[in-house]
C-alpha cells in the first residue's frame, strides 16, 4: 500500500513538474520574441542587455525563494525525489560551465582538432560515471563524496582528505565561473568588470544560500532550458545563412573543406605576409633591446622625455601632450621591469609572426609530421601523446568531480540514478555535438566576411568587445593599408560564442539571449560548486568530525554562512583577473582524478580496500600530480620558488595540465599494495560493499 501511494505521489509530482517547466519554456520564448519586437521598435541595446540580466537573475532568485528550506535532506540532497530526466537536465546545467558554454567552441576555433580532446574527455567521463560510480554511490546513501569516503573507509582521515581535495578542485573551478559571470554581466550592462562580478554573485547566492540543493536543482533545470535555446539559435542561423541547411552538424564536413581552402589562400596572401613581417621586425627590435637592457631603457626614457618636452615647447594640442605623457609613463621603471616587459612582448610578437595569426590549420590532426625529419616526428609524437593524456585526465576527472557526483544522491532510487546519467549524457551531447560545427561556421564567417573589411566600417561588435576587455578582442592596422587582415585580429576564445550572433548579423536581442545562456551556464555551475564547498565544511568537517550532536537547523545555517564567505572570497579572486586561471581550472580535473577516482572505484568494487590503503593512495596520487604541476607549470613554479630548469622536471614530455596521467595509476597501485599489507576492513564494511556491488543479495534496502 505504501509503495503504491509513493508511486502515485511521484507520478503526480512529475506531472506537476512537466506542467510548470512547459509553461516556463513557452513563457521564455515569448519573452525573447517580445524583446525582439521592441528592438525593432527602437528599444536601446543597453536596455535589452539590462532586461535580460535582471529578468534571468530575478527568475533564479524567485525559484530560490520558493525553494527555501532548513530541512537537512532537502538542503543537502533535494529530498531525494528528483526524477531522472530533470536530474539529467540539472546535471547538464551543472556541467555546462562557463568553460563549456563560452570556452568550448572558442577553444575549437583557436586550436582546431586538438580542442576535440576536451569534448571526448568530458563526454567520455559520463560513461565512467554510469558504469562505475553513480548507481553505487546512490546505494551507499550519503550526502557528499567526503561523507562516502568516511563511511566506506572508516575514521576521519579519509574524510578529511576528501574535504581538502573537494575544496582544492572546486574553488579554482568556481573562480573561473564567477570570472565568466563578470565578463557577461559587463557586456550586457556596460558596467565595469569588477562590478559585474558582484552583480552576478547575487544571482548565485540567492539560489544556493536559501534552498541548498533543492533550490539549486530546480534553478539548474530552468538554466539548462535557457542555455540550450541560446546556444542553438545562432549556430542554426549561421548554418542556414551559409548552406541553407538548418542542421549545423550535417554541414560540418562541408564547411571544413571551405575553411581549409580559405586557410590556404590566407597563408599565401601578400597582405598577411606584410603583417607577419611587422611582427617579425618587432620581435627582432625587442631582441636587440634585451641584449643591453640598461642602455636600451635609458634611450627609451630619454626619447620619451624629449618628445614630451618638444611638444610642450611647440604648444602642442592637449591630446598630443596627454598621449606623450602616457608614453613616458609606460616606460618600465627599472631594468628588471624592462626585461620582463620586453621578453613578454617579444614572445607575443613571435607568436603572431606565424601563418593564420598563430592558429593551426583547423583540420590538422597533430603538430609536426610523422613522415618528416626527426624534429617533426618528435613533435608529432609529443602532440599525440599529450592529446591522449589530456583525454584520459578529463575523462577520469569528470567521473570524480564532487559537485557532479553529488547530483546522483538526489534521485528517488538507484534505478533513476542510472537513468539520470543517461539523460545527463544526452543533454550534454546536444551542446557538445554542436560546438565543433559552431567553431567551423564562425571561422568561415570571420575568414570570408570580416577579414578584408575596411577599418572605417568594422562591425559594431568589435568595438563593443574591445571596450569590455582589450585582451579579449583587439584589432590594429599593423601594415597601415586600411584593411583588416587576419594577423591584425587578436581574439580570445572566451568571446567566440558570445559574439556569434553579431558575427552572423543577427538582431542584438539574440546577442542578449546568448549572453543570458552563458550567464545561466556560469551561475548553474557556480551554484553546484559553492554548495559542494560549503557542504564539505559544514556537513563533513563540522557535523561529522567536530560536533556530531549539532542540530539540523544549526548545520544548515552554518552551511549558508560558509557558502556566503566562500562566494565572496571567490568573487574577490575573480575580480583580480588572476593569471593562468584557465590552467588552474583545467588542472582541477587532474586533481579530482588523482585524489578521488582510485579511492572511489576500489571502495565500490574491491571490499579488501582498506582505510590506510585509501589514505596512502589519495596522498600519493594527489601529491605526485601536484608535484608535477608545481615543477613544470611556469606560474606555479614562480609561486613555489622552483628554479631548476623545466626540462629537468618533464616526464615523457607530458604537459602539466595532464599531470593526472601519473597520479591516477600510482593512486590505484598504492591503494592495492598498501591494502594487501594492512588489516582488512571490518566484516560489516565488507558486507556493505558486497550488498552495493551485488544488489540481489540480502541486505540494506537501496
Amino acid at each position: 500500500m505504501a509503495t503504491t501511494t509513493a508511486a502515485a505521489s511521484n507520478a503526480a509530482f512529475r506531472k506537476q513538474l512537466n506542467k510548470v517547466y512547459g509553461f516556463y519554456t513557452g513563457g521564455f520564448i515569448a519573452f525573447v520574441v517580445i524583446l525582439a519586437i521592441l528592438e525593432q521598435l527602437g528599444l536601446n541595446r543597453d536596455w535589452i542587455g539590462f532586461i535580460f540580466l535582471m529578468a534571468t537573475i530575478a527568475l533564479y532568485a524567485g525559484i530560490g525563494i520558493m525553494s527555501r528550506t532548513t530541512d537537512a535532506a532537502e538542503y543537502y540532497v533535494a529530498g531525494r525525489r528528483v526524477p531522472a530526466i530533470y536530474n539529467g537536465m540539472a546535471t547538464g546545467a551543472d556541467w555546462m560551465s562557463a568553460a563549456s558554454f563560452i570556452g568550448m567552441a572558442g577553444t575549437l576555433y583557436l586550436t582546431g582538432y586538438s580542442g576535440l580532446a576536451f569534448i571526448m574527455g568530458w563526454t567520455g567521463g559520463y560513461v565512467l560515471v554510469a558504469l562505475f560510480l553513480a548507481p553505487y554511490l546512490r546505494k551507499f546513501g550519503q550526502f557528499t563524496i567526503p561523507d562516502f569516503l568516511g563511511e566506506r573507509y572508516g575514521g576521519n582521515v579519509p574524510r578529511f582528505l576528501g574535504i581538502v581535495a573537494a575544496i582544492l578542485c572546486s574553488f579554482t573551478y568556481v573562480v573561473s565561473q564567477i570570472y565568466g559571470v563578470g565578463i557577461i554581466t559587463s557586456r550586457l550592462t556596460g558596467v565595469a568588470f569588477e562590478i559585474g562580478v558582484f552583480l552576478g554573485l547575487g544571482g548565485i547566492l540567492v539560489c544556493s544560500f536559501l534552498g541548498g540543493m533543492r533550490a539549486v536543482t530546480w534553478t539548474q533545470v530552468a538554466q539548462y532550458i535557457i542555455l540550450i535555446i541560446a546556444y542553438m539559435i545562432p549556430v542554426v542561423w549561421l548554418s542556414v545563412k551559409q548552406t541553407s541547411v538548418p542542421v549545423p552538424q550535417l554541414v560540418y564536413g562541408y564547411q571544413m573543406e571551405r575553411v581549409t581552402a580559405l586557410e590556404e589562400k590566407l597563408i599565401k596572401d601578400p597582405k598577411e605576409l606584410e603583417v607577419r613581417k611587422v611582427f617579425a621586425d618587432q620581435a627582432a627590435a625587442l631582441g636587440e633591446k634585451l641584449k643591453d637592457p640598461k642602455a636600451a631603457l635609458a634611450a627609451d626614457r630619454a626619447a620619451a622625455e624629449k618628445k614630451l618636452a618638444d611638444l610642450k615647447a611647440g604648444n602642442a594640442l592637449a591630446s598630443q601632450l596627454t598621449a606623450a605623457e602616457k608614453e613616458l609613463a609606460a616606460v618600465p621603471k627599472d631594468e628588471a621591469a624592462a626585461v620582463k616587459a620586453w621578453t613578454a612582448a617579444k614572445t607575443a610578437a613571435e607568436a603572431r609572426d606565424k601563418p593564420l595569426a598563430g592558429m593551426p590549420r583547423h583540420g590538422q590532426i597533430f603538430s609536426g609530421d610523422p613522415k618528416g625529419d626527426a624534429k617533426a616526428q618528435t613533435t608529432f609524437d609529443n602532440s599525440r601523446r599529450n592529446f591522449l593524456a589530456l583525454i584520459f585526465c578529463l575523462m577520469v576527472g569528470t567521473a570524480a568531480l564532487p559537485h557532479i557526483l553529488m547530483r546522483y544522491y538526489t534521485t528517488p532510487s538507484v534505478k533513476e540514478a542510472r537513468q539520470s546519467v543517461t539523460w545527463s549524457l544526452f543533454f550534454i551531447f546536444l551542446l557538445y555535438f554542436t560546438a565543433p560545427a559552431l567553431a567551423v561556421l564562425v571561422k568561415y564567417e570571420m575568414f570570408s566576411a570580416v577579414v578584408g573589411a575596411s577599418f572605417d566600417s568594422l562591425p559594431y561588435w568589435i568595438s563593443a568587445w574591445n571596450k569590455v576587455d582589450p585582451a579579449l578582442l583587439s584589432v590594429a592596422d599593423m601594415n597601415k593599408d586600411g584593411l583588416l587582415q587576419l594577423g591584425e585580429i587578436k581574439i580570445g576564445g572566451d568571446i567566440v560564442v558570445l559574439a556569434t550572433p553579431a558575427i552572423g548579423g543577427l538582431p542584438y536581442v539574440i546577442s542578449g539571449l546568448v549572453a543570458a545562456g552563458g550567464l545561466a551556464a556560469a551561475l548553474s555551475t557556480a551554484d553546484g560548486l559553492l554548495l559542494t564547498i560549503a557542504n564539505a565544511l559544514s556537513h563533513d568537517l563540522y557535523y561529522k568530525m567536530i560536533d556530531p550532536n549539532a542540530p539540523t537547523a544549526r548545520r544548515v545555517m552554518l552551511s549558508k554562512i560558509l557558502l556566503l564567505v566562500v562566494a565572496l572570497a571567490a568573487a574577490f579572486v575573480a575580480s583580480q583577473k588572476p593569471a593562468d586561471i584557465l590552467f588552474l581550472v583545467s588542472a582541477a580535473f587532474s586533481f579530482a582524478a588523482s585524489a578521488f577516482f582510485p579511492a572511489l572505484v576500489l571502495g565500490i568494487f574491491w571490499k579488501r580496500a582498506s582505510s590506510i590503503g585509501a589514505v596512502a593512495g589519495m596522498v600519493v596520487g594527489l601529491g605526485v600530480t601536484f608535484y608535477y604541476m608545481a615543477t613544470t607549470q611556469p606560474w606555479l613554479r614562480s609561486v613555489f620558488g622552483v628554479t631548476s630548469p623545466i626540462a629537468d622536471n618533464i616526464w615523457w614530455d607530458i604537459s602539466p595540465i595532464a599531470a593526472g596521467v601519473f597520479g591516477v595509476p600510482l593512486g590505484f597501485a598504492t591503494i592495492v599494495i598498501v591494502s594487501l599489507l594492512t588489516p582488512a576492513p571490518s566484516a560489516k564494511v565488507q558486507e556493505l560493499v558486497e550488498h552495493v556491488r551485488y544488489p540481489n543479495l540480502a541486505g540494506r534496502a537501496a
